[in-house]
């Protein structure tokens, strides 16, 4: 397999991985950022350990899906996540509500 084959099988992997994220987003309540992983999930929980510098986080997610275009499946039930960087959480607006 040559690098161009390699970048275009790559290239085509990230595209039905943003088509899949656009067509599951409508299904969860929140956005989570990590330095390592982007998830969407229905209910996040998020603990801060630790005092001055030194501080970590950590989250648990329930009903996820993760944006990683290797693995197989991408919806998980449970994600726990411990982090010493920056985490975003966010809550998605639901168009369903007045």
């Amino acid at each position: 397999m040559s690098t161009e084959d390699l970048e275009d099988y790559e290239s085509e992997l990230e595209l039905q991985l943003y088509r899949e994220y656009k067509d599951v987003v409508p299904m969860f309540r929140y956005v989570v950022e990590t330095e390592r992983r982007f998830y969407l999930a229905n209910e996040v929980t998020q603990q801060v350990h630790g005092e001055g510098p030194r501080l970590w986080v950590e989250l648990e997610l329930r009903d996820a899906w993760v944006w990683d275009m290797y693995r197989q499946n991408r919806f998980v039930s449970h994600v726990h996540v411990t982090t010493f960087k920056d985490v975003n959480v966010e809550e998605l607006p639901r168009e369903d509500l007045p």
